[in-house]
C-alpha cells in the first residue's frame, strides 16, 4: 500500500514539477504552480489536505503566493455513511446512540478530512454537536506520511539545496501534529481550559464539552449558534467587536499563555447577545512565561521602532541566530522599520513585521519553534478579522494603550511564592552541604600538605586539549613526511644501497613510499575534519 501511495505521490510531483518548469520558461505569464498545488493535494486525499493546511502556516519558508493558495484549501470531503458514524460513537462511548441522545441527526452537519460533525439533542434538552473521527484515518495518515518521507529523501538526493529547509524535520513535525489532531481528548482539554479562563468574560462564549462523552475518536460539545463574524449584518457593531476581539487575544497571548491558533471567520460566531463565540480548538499555541516576556519586548520594540532593541528581542525569541552577523541583521531590521514609517499607522501590521523578521533568519537556517509559527498565523488572522469588523481600527494604538496593563496583569499572576519557596529550599540544601565540603577540604589539606588546589573551568575551551593534540600530531607527521621526501631525494642523488627497477635505490623507494603514505593519511585527516 505504501508503494502504491508512493507511486501516486511521484506522479503528482512530476505534474507539479512540469507546471513549475513551464512557469519559469514563461515568466511573463501568470504562475500556475501556486494554484495547482492545493488541487494536487486535494486529489491525494484527506491526509494531504491536512498536510497542505499545516504547510500553509509556514510563511517563513514558503512564498506568499503559495501560502495564500494553500490557505484556500478546504476540507471538501465526502461524508462517510451515518451507520459508520453511529458504530464509532457506540464503540467509543460504550452506549447505544438512542440511550446517549434524545435525538441524533444522521445527516452530517459538516464533513472534513479528519472527522465529520452531526447535530444531536441531549435528554435534558441541550443542543449539541457530535464530532466523529473518520474510520481508519490514523492508519491512512501513517501510510501517507511514510510515503512522503521516502519521496522527500529521494528529492533531497537529487536536489541537495532542499537540505537548507530541513524538509525531513518539517514532514516529521507535521506528522506528529496530525497524530495529535486525531486525538479528540486533547481538543476537549483545550476547550475546558478556555471555557474556564473566559467564564466571567461578558464578551466571550466558549461552548463547553459534555462530561462523560469524550473519547479519542468522539467529542460531544454544546452547540454554539450565531452569525459568522464576517456577516455584513454585524458590521454596525463592528468597532465594539473589534476592540473586544483584540482584548481577548491580548489576554490569551500575554496572560494565559495559550491561544486559539485558527481564528478564521468560519470558527468565529457572534451570538444574539453580541458575544464572540469560538469554535474548533484543534490548533492551539502555547507560550511559556519566558516566551511571553520576550514577545512583549519584541512588540514594544516594534511599537517604538527601535532597530537595536528589535534585534535583541528577535535573537532572544530564537527567530534569529544570535551568533551571526548582527550588522547585516540590523540593516534588515532598519529597512523594515523604514518601510513602516512611510505607511499610515492603521496599516501597520505586527504579523507582517514578525514574518519579515523570521525571513531574515532563513539565510542562516534558523529553526523557528512551532508555537511561534502558529502564533504568526493567528496574528495574521486576528488582524484580518479586526479589519473586517472595523476598517479604521488601529491595532498599534491598542497595543500602546492596553499593552502595559495586560503585561502588568501577567506579571501579577506569576507564582512568586513558588519561586521564593524554591530559593529557600536551595539555600537550606546548600547550607546543609557546607560542613561536608569544609570537612573534605580539611582532609585533603592534611593528606597533601601543599595547600588547597583551585580548579577553574572556562566555557568554550572544553575541546581545546583534544584539538591541540590533533594539531601537534599533524605537525609531527608533516615534519616526518618532509624528512622522508628529503631523505629519499638524497638517496636517489647519491645512489646509496641496492637497486630495484633498474637505477632506483631500494632505500630511496622505501622513503618515497612512506612519505606518500603519510601524505595520504594527513590529507584524509584534514579532509574529514573539514578544516585546513
Amino acid at each position: 500500500m505504501v508503494l502504491l501511495r508512493l507511486l501516486r505521490l511521484v506522479w503528482e510531483g512530476f505534474r507539479l514539477a512540469f507546471i513549475l518548469a513551464t512557469d519559469r520558461l514563461r515568466p511573463a505569464r501568470p504562475k500556475r504552480a501556486p494554484g495547482q498545488l492545493p488541487l494536487a493535494l486535494a486529489r491525494l486525499g484527506p491526509t494531504f489536505i491536512k498536510f497542505g493546511q499545516a504547510l500553509s502556516l509556514r510563511r517563513d519558508i514558503l512564498p506568499d503566493d503559495y501560502t495564500a493558495a494553500l490557505q484556500s484549501l478546504q476540507d471538501q470531503i465526502t461524508p462517510f455513511p451515518a451507520h459508520e458514524a453511529v458504530r464509532e460513537i457506540e464503540g467509543a462511548l460504550g452506549r447505544p446512540v438512542a440511550e446517549l441522545f434524545a435525538h441524533f441527526d444522521h445527516k452530517p452537519l459538516a464533513a472534513a478530512s479528519i472527522a465529520q460533525v452531526h447535530t444531536a439533542r441531549m435528554h435534558d434538552g441541550r443542543e449539541v454537536v457530535v464530532k466523529v473521527r473518520r474510520i481508519d484515518i490514523k492508519r491512512m495518515i501513517d501510510r501517507d506520511m511514510r510515503a512522503l518521507l521516502a519521496l522527500t529523501r529521494f528529492a533531497m538526493m537529487i536536489m541537495p539545496r532542499l537540505r537548507h529547509y530541513q524538509p525531513l524535520r518539517l514532514v516529521g513535525e507535521i506528522w506528529s501534529n496530525l497524530r495529535k489532531e486525531t486525538d479528540f481528548r486533547q481538543e476537549a482539554r483545550n476547550i475546558t481550559r478556555f471555557a474556564a479562563a473566559f467564564a466571567n468574560w461578558p464578551t466571550v462564549d466558549i461552548p463547553r464539552v459534555v462530561d462523560g462523552l469524550i473519547s479519542e475518536s468522539v467529542l460531544v460539545q454544546e452547540r454554539g449558534t450565531g452569525r459568522r463574524i464576517d456577516d455584513p449584518i454585524i458590521r454596525r457593531d463592528g468597532p465594539r467587536l473589534a476592540r473586544d476581539f483584540a482584548d481577548v487575544y491580548l489576554h490569551q497571548i500575554f496572560v494565559l499563555g495559550v491561544f486559539h491558533g485558527d481564528p478564521h471567520p468560519g470558527n468565529l460566531f457572534i451570538t444574539s447577545e453580541g458575544r464572540i463565540c469560538f469554535h474548533d480548538f484543534g490548533l492551539v499555541g502555547v507560550l511559556d512565561r519566558a516566551a511571553r516576556r520576550r514577545l512583549a519586548a519584541f512588540t514594544t520594540a516594534f511599537v517604538h521602532q527601535d532597530a537595536d532593541w528589535l534585534l535583541d528581542a528577535a535573537i532572544e525569541l530564537g527567530v534569529l541566530a544570535g551568533e551571526m552577523d548582527r550588522l547585516a541583521y540590523r540593516r534588515g531590521l532598519a529597512e523594515i522599520i523604514t518601510d513602516y514609517a512611510a505607511l499610515p499607522i492603521k496599516e501597520w501590521s505586527l504579523a507582517d513585521a514578525f514574518l519579515r523578521v523570521t525571513r531574515l533568519g532563513n539565510t542562516q537556517n534558523v529553526s523557528i519553534p512551532r508555537d511561534f509559527i502558529v502564533l504568526m498565523r493567528a496574528m495574521f488572522l486576528v488582524e484580518h478579522t479586526v479589519r473586517i469588523l472595523d476598517p479604521d481600527f488601529q491595532l498599534l494604538e491598542t497595543l500602546q494603550t492596553k499593552g502595559p496593563d495586560v503585561l502588568k496583569t501577567a506579571m501579577e499572576q506569576l507564582d512568586l511564592r513558588g519561586s521564593v519557596d524554591r530559593l529557600k529550599h536551595d539555600l537550606v540544601a546548600g547550607l546543609h552541604d557546607v560542613p561536608a565540603i569544609l570537612a573534605a577540604w580539611t582532609r585533603r589539606l592534611n593528606q597533601e600538605g601543599e595547600g588547597l588546589g583551585v580548579s577553574i573551568r572556562v566555557h568554550g575551551f572544553d575541546g581545546l586539549g583534544a584539538h591541540l593534540d590533533r594539531s601537534s600530531n599533524r605537525l609531527a607527521i608533516a615534519l616526518v613526511t618532509l624528512g622522508l621526501y628529503i631523505a629519499g631525494s638524497l638517496l636517489m642523488q647519491h645512489s646509496i644501497g641496492p637497486r630495484i627497477l633498474g637505477d632506483m635505490p631500494v632505500l630511496a623507494a622505501l622513503a618515497y613510499v612512506l612519505a606518500l603514505w603519510f601524505t595520504f593519511r594527513l590529507a584524509r585527516g584534514i579532509s574529514r575534519s573539514g578544516r585546513l
